[in-house]
C-alpha cells in the first residue's frame, strides 16, 4: 500500500490493518521513529508459547512474497501451542508490528518493534511475537534475494495470548 493510497484504508478491517502497517512502516509519520523497546516478558508468558518445535531446513525461496509466506508458516510450525491458523476473531487482543532483519543465512539479526499493542495488558504480545521469529530461525538462505534483507510482520494475537501472521490470513 502507498502512503498516499486511501481507498485500500476504506475497505474493513483488512484495510485498517494494512493502514496500521503502513503507518508504522513510516508512511504517516514525520520522520523516523526510534525503534521502540520489547518489553520484558515473564517465563509463564512465553511457557504459553509451548515448547520449540523441531524444523526442517527452510527451502531457500525465489521471491520475497514466496520468502514471507514460508517465514510464516515457519514460525507458526515453531510455536504450535502458542499459535493459531483459523479464521481471526472479530475483536483481537494485540497487534504487534514488527521489521525482521536477516543475515545471509537466513539467521535473525535483528528484529525491531514498529508498532506495539495500545492496551497495557497486551504489552507482553510483542514478546512473545519477538520470540516467536527467533524460533522460526533460520528462514534459509536468502542471499539471492535483493538487499535489504528484511520484512515486516504483523501479529495477530486473541485473548488466548496465541498469535496468527498476517501473512497467513
Amino acid at each position: 500500500m502507498h502512503c498516499t493510497d486511501s481507498t485500500m484504508a476504506r475497505r474493513g478491517a483488512l484495510g485498517v490493518l494494512a493502514a496500521l502497517a503502513a503507518a508504522a512502516a513510516g508512511c504517516a509519520g514525520k520522520g523516523a521513529r526510534a525503534p521502540s523497546p520489547v518489553p520484558a516478558v515473564s517465563s509463564d508468558r512465553l511457557a504459553s508459547l509451548g515448547p520449540a518445535a523441531a524444523l526442517s531446513p527452510a527451502v531457500p525461496a525465489r521471491n520475497w512474497n514466496e520468502f514471507k509466506l514460508a517465514a510464516a508458516t515457519r514460525m507458526v510450525r515453531a510455536s504450535p501451542q502458542g499459535s493459531y491458523v483459523g479464521p481471526v476473531p472479530a475483536l483481537l487482543f494485540g497487534i504487534p508490528v514488527l521489521e525482521i532483519e536477516l543475515n545471509a543465512d537466513g539467521s535473525v539479526r535483528d528484529v525491531n518493534v514498529l508498532r506495539s499493542p495500545a492496551s497495557a495488558e497486551a504489552a507482553d504480545t510483542v514478546g512473545l511475537a519477538v520470540d516467536a521469529v527467533r524460533r522460526g530461525a533460520p528462514y534459509g538462505d536468502v542471499s539471492r534475494l535483493p538487499r535489504p534483507w528484511k520484512w515486516t510482520e504483523v501479529f495477530l494475537f486473541d485473548h488466548q495470548r496465541r498469535f496468527k501472521p498476517r501473512t497467513l490470513d
